[in-house]
């Protein structure tokens, strides 16, 4: 119906569209995942300020403990960071009730692939489907900058530091050029996630941001993940080029297996 009233059947001459879109809010299928989480955040809440009393009781006896209360202390608070960091993006929902899809592009239909068209038809696209049912879809807030210039790239970090401020998770910075774009050394990475500082202690952990462990962090390779992510990209683009040329099914689903055989490749799990 959505598509209907934005007039993209007609637009796109189609009776299917694919898609990139999210799943709004992330925790509703991630129950098991949220589950992990709180066993962790619980865990410190709960020994961290037993081990504290314990450190107070030896320090009044004259033992000497280092620094012991002050990283205990540290500790306690990432915990108590973690837990807030995953409870703002938990929100309940009731079968459908309170879910919504979060598009971003119009990848293919059967009029052929969209992957060529640059992001602003794209979420042209998507903002008529969030006009039409906003029930059903959400707007996705944007900025468009030319990262060569050190004005936009101000402005854009400037925004970027609000956004997470204020509770969201971040940003993908993608080629304005679309989900195809590409350069003298072949296809760009599709899109480069910066979350914020926050949100980073439900990937890393809670105390992540130590310096010792923000050293170790920095020091993965990331050239096998960013090898990996653009020979997906490629058969993605395949997939949908097959998808859009009402080609064989079975192609398409050799190209769809290919990814999944790719993503089981083993990477730095610090990634």
């Amino acid at each position: 119906e959505a598509a209907t009233a934005a007039g993209l059947w007609d637009e796109l001459a189609t009776d299917w569209l694919l898609l990139d879109c999210e799943l709004l809010p992330w925790s509703a299928n991630a129950d098991t995942l949220i589950q992990q989480f709180a066993a962790v955040g619980a865990a410190g809440r709960a020994a961290l300020p037993a081990a504290l009393s314990v450190v107070a009781a030896a320090a009044e006896r004259g033992l000497d403990l280092g620094d012991l209360r002050a990283r205990l202390s540290g500790g306690l608070a990432d915990a108590d960071a973690f837990t807030a960091a995953y409870r703002q993006y938990v929100h309940p929902t009731d079968g459908l009730d309170g879910v919504t899809l979060a598009p971003f592009a119009v990848l293919a239909s059967a009029s052929g692939t969209h992957a060529d068209r640059d992001h602003g038809w794209h979420l042209t696209l998507a903002d008529r489907l969030v006009a039409a049912a906003p029930q059903t879809f959400t707007a996705t807030r944007r900025l468009v900058a030319d990262t060569g210039s050190a004005e936009d790239v101000d402005r854009v970090t400037r925004w970027w530091l609000a956004l997470t401020a204020d509770g969201g998770e971040g940003m993908v910075v993608k080629p304005f050029s679309g989900p195809a774009a590409s350069g003298s050394k072949g296809l760009h990475q599709p899109g480069l996630k910066c979350r914020g500082r926050e949100y980073l202690r439900i990937i890393y952990g809670p105390g992540y941001a130590e310096p010792r462990r923000l050293d170790r962090l920095r020091g993965r390779n990331l050239g096998r993940k960013r090898g990996l992510a653009l020979r997906e990209h490629a058969l993605g683009l395949a997939a949908l080029e097959a998808a859009g040329s009402n080609g064989p099914l079975w192609r398409v689903h050799e190209l769809v297996f290919a990814i999944l055989a790719s993503e089981s490749e083993p990477v730095d799990p610090r990634l």
